[in-house]
């Protein structure tokens, strides 16, 4: 695998340091299967939903071709500092536009924006109101990833009643293999990463 870029490197412990959920912080496997893979589908827009600390964000972007763009939404206006430092750090920052607030209310902003490339990895129990926002301002064979979708194996497990964040994604990936709006495929990458393709 090919090393982790030191500007990464420094994001990714500085999360793990400083945050409560560092370990939200895509990681270096996921984080260079990101850029590859958006090396090979060679998006022209890119939307991200969950930016967190802006790590998977600049996967992204240093995947991208140099007239392309990524738009980032993170709920969490206290990071917002952090995120745009970061993005300051790396020569890929400039390709990425951060939005702040929830995602379901910026997405309707986009009139006239479709992406060919999506990343949702935000409230979990959100997941669902996410996918269906974003399958709509996703082109016709068009890619949407969704992370964490093993949820630490909660998935294949007993679930309590009040664990909702596990319940949402098993309700989630239960509606996902009944929809034949898109194909799917669920990778055992990290905590889970499903990728879809809308027909």
């Amino acid at each position: 695998m090919d090393p982790e870029p030191e500007v990464l490197r420094k994001i990714d412990r500085d999360a793990h340091v400083n945050l409560l959920q560092g370990i939200m912080t895509s990681g270096h496997l996921q984080g260079r299967f990101l850029k590859m893979l958006t090396q090979m589908i060679r998006p022209k827009r890119v939307l991200e939903i969950g930016t967190f600390v802006g790590y998977s964000a600049l996967c992204f972007a240093e995947g991208l071709e140099e007239d392309a763009e990524l738009y980032t939404v993170e709920i969490n206006d206290e990071l917002e500092d952090r995120i745009r430092h970061n993005f300051s750090l790396s020569e890929y920052g400039n390709k990425i536009t951060l939005y702040i607030g929830d995602a379901l209310d910026i997405l309707p902003q986009f009139a006239d924006e479709s992406f060919d490339l999506a990343f949702i990895d935000a409230g979990k129990e959100s997941y669902w109101d996410y996918f269906e926002a974003t399958l709509h301002k996703t082109v016709k064979g068009g890619y949407i990833l969704v992370d964490n979708t093993l949820w630490y194996g909660k998935v294949m497990e007993e679930v309590k009643s009040n664990d909702r964040a596990t319940l949402s994604i098993m309700e989630f990936n239960s509606k996902l293999a009944d929809d034949d709006r898109v194909e799917k495929v669920i990778l055992p990458l990290r905590d889970g990463l499903t990728l879809i393709r809308k027909k």
